[in-house]
C-alpha cells in the first residue's frame, strides 16, 4: 500500500503556494509577518503565528519536494535538497558543511537526532553572555512542548551494527553511552533520513508545523532567493527576493516584493547573518556574521570481521557524551561521539584516496564502520570560530579559523575512537587523514595518530551544525539581538534559527532550535496581537 503524500494531498485541499521558478510576470504578496527559511526555526514560527491567527507567509530558496519524490537515491537528493548542491564549504574549501535548502530546510535530510540544550551550555551562556531567561528550568516546558509536537523519545529499537560499536565499546571500556532520542512516528528503519523520508515518518517540517501553516491560511513561496531587507529609519519596509530556476542554481529574473508588518529570519547560521550583510542593516559593534560555529567533525573507520551494513537502520541512535563536560565548560576542548550513515556515495568522499585503494575501502564498505566527532566551539577563547562573509556575487561563505587547541581536540577524539572502535572488535582501523593507513592494534593507533600531522586538507574535516553568527544577548555591543531574538537596531525585526545561538551547543542543534524559537515564536505573537 502506498504511503499518502499528505503535501500533495494539501495542495489539492487549495493551500496557498507560489514557485517562483514559474511566475511571469513580478509578484507583490503582502503579510501580516513575513519568515525567510522554513526550516526548524521558520517552520515552528509559522504554525505559533498562523494558530495565533496572524497571516504568514514563509519563503524559502529551495525547491518543493514531498515524500513522493524520495527515492532514497543520492545522485538525486543532494544536488536537489542540499545548500550548493552539497557543495558547501569553509572559504579555504577544507571543511565539508552539510545542510538543507528545501522546503523544510535542514530538518528534510538531517538523521533525526533531538536532545535538548545541555545545561551547561545554558548557563553558560547566561553567566558569560548575558542571556537572560533560558535557563534549563525556563527552557524545560518549551523543550517538552516541541517533543511532544514532534514524538521525539529514545530510539525503541536495537541499534544497527554501526551504532552498537560505540554501545560495545564503551561497556567494555566503562564509559558512559545513551540512547539518542528521535523525532520520528512509525519509523521504518531504513537509514536512508539524509535524503528525504519517504514514508513520512521523519517529523520534519515538512509534513508537521508548514501543512499546519498552510491548513491556517498561511502561504509558501518557494524557489525565492531573499536578497535584501528594505529600510526606513529603525523599521524594515520591505523585503526583495528574486525567483530562482527550477534546479535552484541561479536567478530567473523575476523578482517578488514581500511587504510585512513584522520580519522573521531562519534561514540558519549562514544564510541569515548573510541577508543582514547584503542588506546593510544597522550594525554599530560589527556584530553580525561573527563568532559562527560549526561542531568541526573529524572520523575514524574501522574494519570489522563481522557484517555492519553501515547504510541501513536509523542512522544515529546511539551516543557518548563520556569526554564532553570532563573539564566544565571551558576546560580541553571537548567532543561528542556518534556515527553517520554511510550510504556508498558519501562514503566514497569520506574515506578519501583514489583508484585502486579507494575501490578496495569501498569493497569493504558492508564490514565498515564510522566513528564521528563533534568539537564543542565557542566556549573557549582559543577555540576555532568562523565569520559570515559575501562572496563577489553577494552569496555566502564561511571563513572558519581552526586554532591548535582545537587541533589539539582532534588528535585527543582520533585516540578516543580507535580505543572504543578496537574494544567494540574491529580488527584494524583507520584514522580518517590522507597520511593514515589502517592499523591493527590498538598501540599501532595511538602511535600514528600522535604522529599525524593535523592540517587542513590532510584531516578530513566537515559540519552539519551551523550555529551563531547573530547572538542574542542583552549587551548591543556583544550581541545582534536580545535574549527574545529581537533585532537590537530594527523594531520589527527578529531572528528565529540557531544562529541566535551564542556559542555551538555540544549536541545535535534541531531540538535546540525547536525549543528557543517555540517560546520565542509563542512571545512574539502576543506583541503582535497586542
Amino acid at each position: 500500500m502506498p504511503v499518502p503524500d499528505v503535501f500533495r494531498e494539501g495542495l489539492a485541499r487549495g493551500w496557498t503556494t507560489y514557485d517562483g521558478s514559474r511566475l511571469d510576470k513580478d509578484l507583490l504578496l503582502e503579510a501580516d509577518v513575513a519568515i525567510i527559511g522554513s526550516g526548524a526555526g521558520g517552520g515552528t514560527t509559522a504554525e505559533i503565528l498562523s494558530a495565533a491567527g496572524l497571516r504568514v507567509l514563509l519563503i524559502e530558496e529551495g525547491p518543493l519536494k514531498t515524500s513522493s519524490d524520495f527515492k532514497m537515491q543520492e545522485a538525486d537528493a543532494y544536488p536537489a535538497l542540499y545548500q550548493e548542491g552539497i557543495g558547501r564549504m569553509s572559504k579555504d574549501g577544507a571543511i565539508t558543511i552539510m545542510q538543507g535548502r528545501a522546503v523544510g530546510g535542514t530538518t528534510l535530510v538531517n538523521w533525526t537526532s533531538s536532545f535538548r540544550t545541555p545545561e551547561p551550555t545554558l548557563q553558560h551562556w547566561a553567566e558569560a553572555h548575558n542571556v537572560k531567561g533560558h535557563s534549563p528550568a525556563e527552557m524545560a516546558p518549551w523543550f517538552e512542548k516541541m517533543e511532544q509536537r514532534l514524538g521525539v523519545a529514545p530510539w525503541a529499537m536495537p541499534p544497527n551494527a554501526n551504532n552498537d560499536v560505540i554501545k560495545a565499546g564503551c561497556e567494555k571500556l566503562g564509559y558512559a553511552w545513551h540512547v539518542i532520542p528521535r523525532n520520528v512516528r512509525g519509523c521504518w528503519n531504513l537509514g536512508y533520513c539524509g535524503m528525504g523520508c519517504p514514508t513520512n515518518a521523519k517529523q520534519s517540517m515538512l509534513v508537521t508545523t508548514i501543512p499546519a501553516t498552510l491548513d491556517k491560511g498561511g502561504s509558501l513561496l518557494y524557489l525565492a532567493r531573499a536578497e535584501r531587507l528594505l529600510l526606513d529609519g529603525e523599521r524594515v519596509v520591505g523585503l526583495e527576493c528574486v525567483g530562482m530556476d527550477e534546479r535552484c542554481v541561479a536567478p530567473n529574473g523575476r523578482r517578488i516584493m514581500v511587504k510585512a508588518r513584522h520580519y522573521v529570519l531562519s534561514g540558519g547560521g549562514i544564510n541569515t547573518p548573510a541577508l543582514l550583510l547584503r542588506s546593510k542593516t544597522p550594525d554599530p559593534h560589527q556584530r553580525v556574521g561573527k563568532r559562527t560555529f560549526l561542531h568541526v567533525v573529524n572520523f575514524s573507520a574501522a574494519q570489522f570481521d563481522k557484517v555492519i551494513n553501515p547504510f541501513y537502520g536509523a542512522p544515529q541512535s546511539i551516543y557518548s557524551d563520556h569526554f564532553q563536560w570532563t573539564e566544565g565548560a571551558t576546560g580541553h576542548m571537548s567532543y561528542k561521539l556518534e556515527v553517520p550513515p554511510l550510504q556508498p556515495a558519501l562514503t566514497s568522499t569520506l574515506l578519501g584516496q583514489f583508484g585502486v585503494e579507494n575501490a578496495l575501502r569501498m569493497e569493504q564498505l558492508p564490514h565498515t564502520n564510522v566513528m564521528l566527532a563533534l568539537l564543542r566551539d565557542g566556549f573557549h577563547p582559543d577555540s576555532a570560530a568562523g565569520t559570515v562573509e559575501l562572496r563577489s556575487d553577494g552569496t555566502p561563505v564561511l571563513d572558519y579559523q581552526m586554532t591548535d587547541y582545537t587541533w589539539d581536540g582532534i588528535r585527543r577524539a582520533f585516540h578516543s575512537m580507535a580505543e572504543i572502535q578496537f574494544a567494540a572488535g574491529a580488527k584494524a582501523v583507520l584514522p580518517v587523514h590522507a597520511d593514515a593507513g589502517y592499523v591493527k592494534t590498538l598501540d599501532e593507533a595511538k602511535a600514528l595518530i600522535d604522529r599525524l600531522s593535523l592540517e587542513l586538507y590532510r584531516t578530513r574535516l566537515g559540519s552539519a551544525h551551523v550555529m551563531g553568527g547573530c547572538a542574542m544577548g542583552e549587551d548591543p555591543t556583544q550581541a545582534v539581538t536580545d535574549s527574545l531574538g529581537r533585532h537590537h537596531q530594527l523594531e520589527n525585526l527578529s531572528i528565529h534559527d540557531g544562529s541566535l545561538f551564542p556559542t555551538s551547543i555540544g549536541a545535535n542543534p534541531q531540538l535546540s532550535v525547536y525549543g528557543l524559537t517555540a517560546k520565542l515564536a509563542s512571545l512574539l505573537a502576543e506583541r503582535l496581537k497586542a
